[in-house]
């Protein structure tokens, strides 16, 4: 890999690659074996979007890995702003061995990647989050022990996570069900692209308006918020819209006995999930949020380092 932008860039060997270092480096923490990999290099991370599990999971991957993280807020530097992203690109690759971007636009990544001169890892866009995708199939398979032929239905707003688990399934085989709204249904280009992949690993992609349609036979059951970052003036209207895709125990009945349920986090309860759900147990919400940690170091490590 040059970059991690998209999910859909990667080929499937690259990703049980990452998947496999993923283990071997969750491991290496368990038992306490030195893996200061990254030692001498540093890691820039620009975030125009505040975080907690991206960047404290960045800041200490890093960390655990040898290398130096400097955290880039808006506030700190004048991306696209008082001076172009071409700019900064080629500045910053003077200075770092690595970038990091939670941004709005997907534009920001792409020419910063262009421009750049080190490599990019796509921390978060309004259109795509493959480093919560990667980290979620991670934790799929790790409960299952397996994934291809495996079904994951998506409840909820057609959004970034949607996107880069249609990526992401599509390339490991993994069969997907999305039910949205009418109004709010993925990216046509993302589920085309999806489409694409799925035809060469046999996935099979669903995309329907019924959560019950989706959520049937499902081993593994997944939501995200109604309101990201940006929609708050939309906050009412989607609550209204959306309350017919809470996973609740009436529509996770439908998925399978032994169905895990996923979620990206924050999670609102009473919202687009049953406080019963993400607290029962079938939960994997906190094991997932912590293999964030695990996948990024191993995206990090085969960016900029050697094992």
């Amino acid at each position: 890999m040059k970059h991690f932008i998209s999910i859909h860039d990667l080929t499937v060997d690259e990703i049980n690659d990452i998947f496999e270092l993923s283990a071997k480096l969750k491991e290496y923490l368990k038992i306490g074996k030195d893996h200061r990999y990254l030692e001498g290099k540093t890691l820039g991370m620009i975030f125009s979007k505040s975080s907690t599990r991206t960047r404290v999971s960045f800041e200490v991957g890093m960390y655990q890995l040898g290398g130096y993280p400097i955290f880039l807020s808006s506030n700190d530097i004048q991306l696209g702003r008082g001076e172009t992203i071409q700019d900064t690109a080629r500045v910053l690759s003077r200075y770092l061995n690595g970038i990091v971007i939670r941004t709005f636009d997907q534009k920001d990544v792409l020419e910063l990647a262009e421009y750049g001169s080190v490599p990019i890892i796509n921390g978060l866009t309004d259109l795509m989050h493959p480093c919560q995708a990667l980290a979620d199939l991670f934790t799929i398979s790790e409960k299952k022990g397996y994934l291809k032929g495996l079904k994951l239905a998506y409840i909820g707003d057609g959004n970034n996570v949607a996107h880069s688990l249609l990526h992401g399934c599509a390339k490991t085989g993994v069969n997907i069900a999305v039910a949205t709204p009418k109004g709010f249904e993925c990216n046509p280009v993302i589920v085309e692209e999806a489409k694409a992949d799925a035809i060469l690993t046999g996935s099979s992609i669903i995309l329907t308006n019924d959560p019950y349609e989706a959520i049937k036979d499902a081993d593994a059951v997944y939501t995200d918020t109604w309101v990201s970052m940006g929609q708050e003036a939309e906050k009412e209207s989607r609550i209204e819209i959306f309350k017919a895709y809470q996973i609740n125990e009436e529509l996770f009945s439908l998925a399978k006995s032994n169905a895990i349920f996923l979620h990206c986090l924050p999670a609102y309860r009473g919202f687009e999930v049953a406080e019963s759900i993400i607290d029962g147990p079938n939960s994997v919400v906190f094991d997932e949020a912590e293999n964030r940690l695990h996948v990024q170091k191993a995206i990090m490590l085969r960016l900029m380092g050697t094992i």
